[in-house]
């Protein structure tokens, strides 16, 4: 995804003036979204041990912060976008056409092993479908790698992204998307790639 060029800035200066304590919280809490959790859960309580022992000590409190700041530069050259760790991705039941008056809108997606291409409108879902095709075809994209096609419902809610399945939607291929994202890490991924969506 093309970010704007003051989103980085943004994100800089959010962490240059975050106390130490709530820039770690954070990122245990980001952290505790991925399955690579217990890797870093040691290193998280050490640091936060040493932070509450050390309260009255500026030096140590800024080498913490530093060690900090420096993971979560490490996380975000590895993908992941520390914004989604206080987002919910829920996969859950089928819905009809009435699910628009519930604030629903039509989303197809193609999931792949490098990529995760969508697109939502207006238009029924075979329509979306047959439009995303093209623009797969235009990038060159569809013979580049297998991919998983979901009809889909969703709504953005404040703290959520909720999917559920439609009438296109096979029962299947609906439960094998739930187990999918069941993944923590493949929930961020997902999250990720669809952050633009409104």
């Amino acid at each position: 995804m093309v970010r704007g060029p003051g989103q980085g800035l943004r994100k800089a200066l959010g962490e240059r003036f975050a106390s130490t304590w709530v820039l770690l919280s954070d990122t245990t809490n980001f952290l505790s979204r991925t399955d690579d959790f217990l890797a870093y859960q040691g290193e998280l309580m050490e640091l936060r041990l040493r932070l509450q022992s050390n309260r009255g000590s500026p030096e140590i409190e800024r080498r913490i912060r530093d060690q900090v700041v420096d993971l979560r530069k490490s996380l975000r050259l590895q993908g992941f976008d520390l914004a989604l760790g206080d987002v919910d991705l829920v996969v859950a039941g089928f819905r009809t056409d009435a699910a628009v008056a519930e604030g629903f809108k039509r989303i197809v997606l193609s999931i792949g092993t490098r990529s995760i291409r969508w697109l939502s409108g207006e238009a029924n879902h075979v329509e979306l479908d047959r439009n995303l095709d093209s623009i797969l075809d235009r990038e060159g994209r569809r013979e580049r790698e297998e991919r998983v096609r979901h009809f889909l419902w969703y709504r953005r809610d404040p703290r959520a992204l909720v999917f559920s399945g439609s009438d296109s939607e096979d029962a299947a291929s609906f439960e094998g998307l739930r187990a999918w994202a069941a993944g923590k890490d493949n929930a961020l991924r997902l999250l990720g790639a669809l952050k633009s969506l409104r």
